[in-house]
């Protein structure tokens, strides 16, 4: 069938090829955009701010990091999230997946509510820690670590940053292991299977 058609599925209309596929590209692009700013801010960003000797200006570098890329990790998380579930009213129905590939769906939609709900939880902590002093320049030992001098409501923000973010770069890594084995459930199947699966 030629791309750009609406496919019929199980008595419905799907979205069309092109469609289907900027989806997916979008999904693709989010999840890379989000992981990748995500482990480069806990594992590079945040340690590194310790070499700043000023303590609050370790916050407002920090701070002012994190605040520029809140942006585009909204909008990475929301395309990872609106590719993935849009798919699965369409191209990943229950009734157009094997038994193992109905598992790593649900793997995945499970995976993906995770990233959705740590991410949240992450911009809210984040911009409470911003506004505990005017810049942010909040008195910090690390991104994710406070010191001595740190006020409470600053610290306790910082303390739960520290568990959300590791929660957040754990559902995205499971995210791109189960993306790669239904990449290869789908390679390793028959050309002709799959031409049937994409008409049934």
């Amino acid at each position: 069938m030629s791309r750009g058609i609406p496919r019929p599925l199980g008595g419905r209309r799907m979205v069309n090829d092109t469609l289907a596929q900027s989806a997916r590209a979008a999904h693709d692009w989010g999840l890379a955009s989000w992981l990748g700013g995500t482990m480069y801010g806990q594992f590079a960003l945040n340690p590194a701010v310790a070499k700043i000797d000023d303590k609050r200006e370790r916050g407002k570098v920090v701070n002012a990091a994190w605040t520029g890329y809140n942006l585009i990790n909204a909008i990475s998380l929301g395309s990872v999230a609106v590719g993935w579930f849009a798919s699965r009213l369409t191209e990943t129905r229950p009734d157009r997946l094997t038994a193992e590939e109905r598992k790593l769906a649900v793997a995945k939609d499970g995976l993906t509510l995770a990233a959705l709900g740590t991410g949240i939880a992450s911009a809210v902590h984040g911009a409470r820690l911003a506004r505990e002093a005017p810049e942010g320049a909040v008195p910090i030992e690390r991104g994710t670590k406070p010191t001595l001098e740190t006020p409470p409501d600053a610290a306790r923000a910082q303390r739960s940053l520290a568990g959300l973010s590791i929660l957040n770069i754990a559902s995205g890594v499971g995210l791109v292991v189960v993306n790669a084995l239904l990449a290869q459930r789908e390679h390793s199947r028959p050309p002709l299977r799959r031409a049937l699966l994409r008409r049934s």
